[in-house]
Order: C-alpha cells, then structure tokens, then sequence
C-alpha cells in the first residue's frame, strides 16, 4: 500500500475538509466538555450542564476553523500536485507553510511569516515522524529467507514444538 495513494484532488479537497471538521467536533467537543464541568458551578447537574452549555457555545466554531484549514490545506496541496507533477512530503511541507501564512494574512506580514514558518515546521515534523515509522516498521515486512538445509530448521523445535517431537522427550 502506497502513503500516496489517495482520492483524486477535486474529492480529497471535500474529504479532508469533512474529515477536519470531524475531527475539530470531537477534539473541541471533549476539551470544552471538560472546561465547562470545571468551571461550572458545584453540584453535578450544573456542572454536567455547564459542560453541555461550553460544547453548544464553543465546539461548532473550532471545529469550522478546522475545516477551514484542512480544506485550504488541501487545496494548496492540489494545486502544488498539479505544478509538481508529484506527491511526495515535500507538497505537504509548502502546504503546511502556505496555509500558516494565508490563514493568518489579516494580521499584517510579521505574522503571516511566522505562522507561515510554523505551519512548515508542524507540517515537517508530521512527515518527518510518519517516514521514520515506515522505515522502523518496513523491515518487519521484509522477506525472510528459508534456510536451504532442511537440517538447520529442525535445530530449534527441540524445546517449543508440539506433537511427535515433544513426546520423545
């Protein structure tokens, strides 16, 4: 199975953003939950619904700025497919740094370039961490050759095997 091997760029733009979205309600939806039975006043039923009160408030915005960067997100990272002519980390790098600086343009050109930075930096690490968990998990896939003397694979069965040769024993 191939990292790569995603839906076509026009689908990917709305599965990502829906994917974001979900993500961003549950992640909002649990860290506002908790804010809110904290804050609440005492007693259980205040603060079960203190937390209630913080998920309605709060978790329909997060989760739309989420959507909003993973679809921006997404978009970016089609168009450099397109240019490119390849997916590989490196889409997912500018695209990360893309969207940082877009996303915060409004707040003048110091910001966008720091979070322009950062988003390649997260984007970075992200990659980074995802190629080094294929590479220490590839080897267990790796084709293991078969000993040629049919001698060498009895060598080991003395002690873990089951059936006749455990009853010589």
């Amino acid at each position: 199975m191939e990292e790569y091997a995603r839906e076509p760029c026009p689908y990917r733009i709305v599965d990502d953003c829906g994917g974001a979205f979900a993500m961003g309600s549950i992640g909002s939806g649990l860290f506002q939950g908790l804010k809110g039975f904290r804050n609440a006043p005492q007693g259980m039923r205040r603060r079960v619904m203190g937390g209630v009160s913080a998920i309605k408030y709060r978790s329909p915005a997060i989760a739309g700025n989420f959507a909003a960067w993973g679809g921006l997100f997404s978009i970016v990272d089609c168009t450099l497919v397109g240019l490119r002519r390849k997916e590989d980390p490196w889409n997912s790098i500018i695209s990360g740094a893309i969207t940082g600086g877009i996303l915060s343009g409004r707040k003048g050109k110091a910001t966008m370039a720091y979070s322009a930075i950062v988003g390649g930096l997260l984007l970075t690490i992200i990659e980074g961490v995802g190629i080094l968990f294929t590479r220490f998990s590839a080897h267990q896939y790796s084709h293991v050759v078969p000993p040629s003397n049919p001698q060498d694979a009895q060598i080991g069965l003395d002690e873990f095997t089951f059936g006749a040769a455990s009853a010589n024993m």
